[in-house]
């Protein structure tokens, strides 16, 4: 009599138990289905990092740290450096883009942003995988700042050898 006592207790949990699961992944189904707002990448290049977002419903603005990319990039080598990625996809008309940028000097932000976006591009469009890399965009180049070591002026300067 006490195992069937058991038997009806349990019983009705797992019921309910697979009552929550059968409900947990519905909504897991219905948000995949449902289209992100903003697509994320990251890119680097040195000591920086730009953190980019592609709105794809977005209006056609680029934005690097609260900044239009023309004032934030004040020179066209710069700008072309940047998004020229966005231009040869054709999708600066399509999408918006809001990129935070933090560390390194102003070239390596725009390398940086310039692999965020690429990173991006090949999400949405694989066939542009090819493309991109033989143009070299999708490839983080790994050349860093060498440490300085103690006895040293700079990382290989030494100071002026006397003879006495």
């Amino acid at each position: 009599m006490v195992k069937e006592k058991t038997k009806t207790k349990n019983q009705p949990k797992k019921e309910a138990a697979v009552e929550k699961k059968t409900v947990k992944a519905k909504t897991k189904k219905e948000s995949l289905s449902a289209q992100p707002r903003y697509i994320e990448s990251i890119g680097r290049r040195k000591t920086a990092v730009a953190r980019v977002r592609l709105f794809p419903q977005g209006e056609e603005k680029f934005l690097v740290n609260q900044k239009d990319y023309r004032q934030y990039f004040p020179s066209p080598a710069l700008q072309q450096l940047a998004f020229d990625v966005l231009f040869k996809e054709s999708l600066a008309e399509k999408a918006g883009v809001e990129i935070i940028v933090r560390g390194g000097g102003i070239n390596a932000q725009a390398e940086a942003v310039r692999l965020g976006i690429s990173r991006i591009l090949v999400g949405l469009v694989p066939e542009s995988d090819k493309r991109l890399r033989k143009l070299g965009y999708l490839t983080r180049d790994p050349r860093m700042r060498e440490r300085k070591k103690f006895g040293l002026k700079r990382a290989r300067k030494a100071p002026q050898w006397q003879k006495r």
